[in-house]
């Protein structure tokens, strides 16, 4: 780990990834304390721009909520769904992939061909199904973004077990008498966690993209703010209010951009080829 992060910290991008999700991650969880607004509530005249008024810096949307308040406040939801959802993701998809890659044969098979289904379903209206439903709360919209999600990740795992299972160290396991589980879960998946976790960092990303594709059609949760939320009902006003649309979006965006440079430096980090430089 000490040789790891001595790979990732000499990396440019990736250290401006962690500075951007570190800032993105202390706005959304100390802002409300310092700017305390409810972000539903209507505190001034509807689609007021920002800088016209200094007790709302950043303006208000089609019904007269500080912006601000609801970047600050709508953080916390998306990037929960995000992190939740890629949880579901890698959940399904490594023990699927474990199992599969770890048995071979008719387990293999069978599972594959459970992973290929999924994997055929177009996923935003898969998800656009489940999420319709059932009610388009914030547990119901990551479920659905983890239920689609996750054959790539199985398909992953089970191409680091088929590459492990072979090594000597596992073959030591079983002549000393080891039960498979001990092998799957407490030898072969510690060694195959490095491009699980590059993968689950940007499972995160693309679980904020998705529900903000679901978001922009309405379906989310109407009760909670979040970044998705702005941009799902300010979507009409894009026009003549861009503000209303582009700066929970620009969020999203340094975000994901965030994330994805942190996974790219774990990439990187976890490479024995940039270990050997």
């Amino acid at each position: 780990m000490a040789e790891a992060w001595d790979i990732f910290r000499r990396s440019p991008a990736a250290m401006l990834g962690l500075l951007l999700l570190g800032l993105v991650i202390l706005m959304t969880f100390a802002g409300p304390f310092l700017y305390q607004v409810d972000p539903f509530e209507i505190v001034w005249a509807p689609l007021t721009p920002p800088g016209e008024e200094a007790t709302i810096p950043l303006g208000t949307d089609n019904l007269g909520r500080d912006i601000l308040a609801g970047l600050i406040e709508g953080g916390r939801a998306t990037l929960a769904v995000g992190f939740s959802a890629a949880l579901i993701t890698m959940l399904i998809g490594v023990v699927i992939g474990a199992y599969a890659g770890f048995y071979g044969g008719f387990v293999d098979d069978m599972l594959m061909r459970v992973t290929e289904f999924f994997q055929v379903l177009p996923p935003l209206l898969f998800a656009m199904v489940v999420v319709t439903l059932f009610q388009p709360t914030l547990i119901n919209v990551a479920l659905a973004i983890g239920i689609v999600s996750w054959p790539q990740t199985a398909r992953l795992t089970r191409s680091e077990f088929r590459r492990i299972r072979t090594l000597e160290y596992v073959s030591a396991m079983r002549a000393v008498g080891a039960g498979d589980g001990n092998i799957i879960w407490r030898v072969i998946l510690p060694n195959a966690l490095p491009p699980l976790i590059v993968s689950a960092t940007l499972t995160i990303g693309m679980a904020i993209l998705f529900e903000a594709g679901l978001s922009f059609l309405g379906l989310s949760d109407p009760n909670v703010m979040s970044w998705d939320l702005m941009i799902g009902t300010g979507r009409e006003y894009l026009l003549d209010a861009w503000w209303v649309v582009t700066l929970p979006g620009t969020m999203i965006f340094l975000t994901v951009l965030g994330i994805s440079l942190v996974g790219d430096g774990l990439n990187d980090a976890f490479n024995p080829r940039m270990r050997e430089r």
